[in-house]
């Protein structure tokens, strides 16, 4: 192996971890503040070091991937259950498995200067500047990407803001079209989530209204409470909704349900 600096490899492996885990976020739909996003990556670069260890071989070498990627995960987003970690592990992990693919049919074909992998770790002896033009490159090559496949690779996210009898909580919704479950006596709109995210209310069941459902995978009950106020993306609906309130029916990572008509409908 060529010399290799350092300072390079670290700070590389940071932009390179950087950006597999802001792509893991956006395929999961993971609420996870940058500050542990950035500190996930300074991860991955001190990570990166293994590079300059002897050659591993390759089953004690996919282990030590697999750690590193476990590791990587629980910095950026935190332990959210075992299923959740589990699946948030394995995206990242396949995400850098195909990157490294990816960089090592470059390197075997193309041969570039200034290129080395070892111990499945990509080093590019490039200068500071051509490496935040790559970044930046990067960046709109994904906002594009995202752009171009927005409503066809899963829902439209947003952020659901509410209050319901003087406490308040706010949480990631997915926005679905055929989400049709409404309070029977008012015909008002209803907005599904998991109990597990609504830790923060308190909700008294004497105020509480049965709401039948048929478009969760079954038919069935949940319990309904009519919210005091709404917003949605920031901006505050002026529509009656309710609340209904379902144990272990929504799966993944998002677990809630808004219908498509409160988010065309919204008032600022």
């Amino acid at each position: 192996m060529k010399t290799v600096y350092i300072d390079v490899l670290i700070t590389v492996n940071i932009f390179v971890d950087f950006f597999l885990i802001l792509c893991t976020q956006k395929l999961l739909n993971i609420r996870a503040k940058l500050l542990r996003v950035i500190f996930g990556s300074l991860a991955g670069g001190v990570f990166s070091l293994a590079a300059l260890l002897p050659p591993m071989p390759f089953g004690l070498n996919f282990l030590s991937d697999l750690l590193f990627a476990a590791l990587i995960i629980l910095i950026a987003f935190g332990f959210s259950g075992t299923k959740t970690f589990i699946r948030r592990a394995a995206v990242y992990f396949a995400l850098s498995f195909t990157f490294c693919g990816v960089m090592i049919f470059v390197y075997n074909t193309f041969h570039p200067a200034g290129m080395e992998i070892y111990n499945d770790t990509v080093y590019f002896n490039i200068s500071p500047f051509l490496l935040i033009i790559l970044s930046l490159v990067s960046y709109y090559i994904m906002k594009l990407i995202k752009r171009l496949t927005k409503g066809v690779c899963g829902k439209k996210i947003c952020q659901i803001e509410i209050e319901l009898n003087n406490d308040a909580t706010s949480f990631l919704a997915a926005v679905d079209t055929g989400c049709n479950v409404k309070e029977p006596f008012s015909g008002d709109y209803v907005i599904i989530a998991e109990d597990s995210i609504l830790r923060d209310l308190h909700l008294c069941n004497d105020k509480m209204r049965v709401i039948p459902f048929e478009s969760l995978g079954g038919k069935g009950f949940i319990r309904g409470y009519r919210l005091s106020s709404l917003k949605i993306d920031g901006k505050e609906s002026e529509q009656d909704v309710y609340l209904g309130v379902c144990e272990n029916v929504l799966n993944g990572e998002i677990k809630a349900l808004v219908p498509y008509e409160l988010t065309e409908s919204e008032v600022i």
